[in-house]
């Protein structure tokens, strides 16, 4: 979906693929027909933006063959459907039944990490629709901390490889609760060097929430270090105000699964690194804890827990309450439906809870101000 700002720029609305499983073109293209065609079709869009995620196997296998991008670009165009920006934070196994630390590999110390983003940023731009000022890949936070090994040098090669494209596309690092980047003060102090005409932040209001972060003066310190956000994640954090209490806890647990991480903080970082850890004492429980697991935008969970649903609006409304848009990206991102402890029984349910999430976001910024575009 397109919103146009009062500023006149035009501001794309998509939801993030990763929640779907495929490792190969087919895959990818049966989620078109399966979930992405249905989800448009309910929301009574003409035309939906995909955040596409293409893991190692299936972009390589693009990069590869010119015929195949050009199959997948008109399968797009066919289903009323656009890209404009890639989730390029996973590399493969994303639906791996354990994930957990192996979504930060390769990290931004390797040549394999530049290497995927680059031919990334390369099939976007061959993907992106005509009238797309520009392009977005989002790219995990440089690493998880006790792995890094503190080189930036590939961030050089990433930002000469960018400005060498036909079309702009923009890299953005996305700040995440446990990694090398976990704040925004980390961001603006850690990539106060790199070429900031083509690499930028992704904000991710999750994120943003664990770390208990204010959205105005997390926005205000990118700002100020001169760091763009290059695309917003709409998403939400799991919150427990009183942690202590036995009823809560017992409803926290059942959120403790195994296939991702869900790092969990209490007031500021740093917190536990997992929500197991947490609640076997990793936290003391004096205050509230928020989570690091995507819920539904639209809905709350079992009471008597919340989502960080607040900081969302909040970052909404300082990119967008403005005179001037600060992003023209917006991908929601709940890639957790499979694992909430209600979880959709069928590809039905998954479409509609989409769907939701998309109409709470496309309410949110008509209420901003922007108007929808249609074709």
């Amino acid at each position: 979906m397109r919103f146009r700002h009062r500023d006149g720029s035009l501001v794309h609305l998509a939801y993030c693929t990763n929640v779907h499983q495929a490792e190969d073109l087919d895959g990818v293209l049966a989620q078109l027909a399966r979930f992405g065609e249905p989800v448009r079709e309910r929301l009574g869009a003409d035309r939906l933006g995909l955040g596409l995620w293409l893991a190692r196997p299936v972009a390589s296998e693009l990069a590869a063959d010119p015929a195949a991008v050009g199959r997948l670009k008109r399968e797009l165009a066919a289903r009323g459907l656009e890209a404009v920006t890639f989730n390029g934070f996973p590399y493969q196994g994303f639906h791996d039944p354990v994930v957990k630390h192996k979504v930060y590999r390769p990290d931004w110390a390797t040549p394999e990490r530049t290497r995927y983003t680059l031919d990334l940023a390369r099939l976007l731009a061959e993907l992106m629709p005509d009238d797309a000022a520009r392009g977005s890949v989002s790219t995990l936070p440089l690493g998880w901390r006790t792995e890094w090994r503190d080189d930036r040098g590939q961030l050089d090669l990433l930002a000469k490889g960018l400005a060498e494209q036909d079309r702009p596309v923009r890299v953005a690092f996305e700040p995440e609760p446990g990694c090398v980047i976990e704040t925004t003060a980390q961001a603006a102090s850690l990539l106060s060097e790199v070429d900031k005409d083509w690499l930028g932040v992704c904000l991710d209001t999750c994120h943003l929430a664990v770390g208990f972060e204010d959205p105005a003066a997390a926005l205000g310190r990118l700002e100020a270090a001169g760091l763009d956000v290059v695309k917003l994640q709409a998403s939400a954090a799991l919150e427990a105000a009183n942690p202590a209490d036995p009823s809560t806890r017992r409803v926290l647990e059942s959120f403790v699964e195994p296939q991702f991480l869900h790092q969990s903080n209490e007031g500021a970082p740093p917190g536990a690194d997992d929500l197991d850890l947490a609640l076997a004492g990793g936290l003391p429980g004096e205050s509230p804890w928020r989570v690091h697991f995507h819920v539904p935008l639209h809905a709350d969970p079992a009471p008597p827990l919340t989502s960080t649903r607040p900081v969302l609006a909040g970052t909404l409304a300082e990119l967008f309450g403005g005179e001037t848009a600060r992003t023209d990206h917006v991908e929601v991102e709940t890639y957790t439906w499979q694992v909430l402890p209600d979880a959709p029984a069928d590809d039905a349910g998954l479409v509609a809870g989409i769907a939701a999430e998309l109409e709470w976001t496309r309410r949110e910024l008509i209420t901003l101000g922007l108007e929808e575009v249609s074709e």
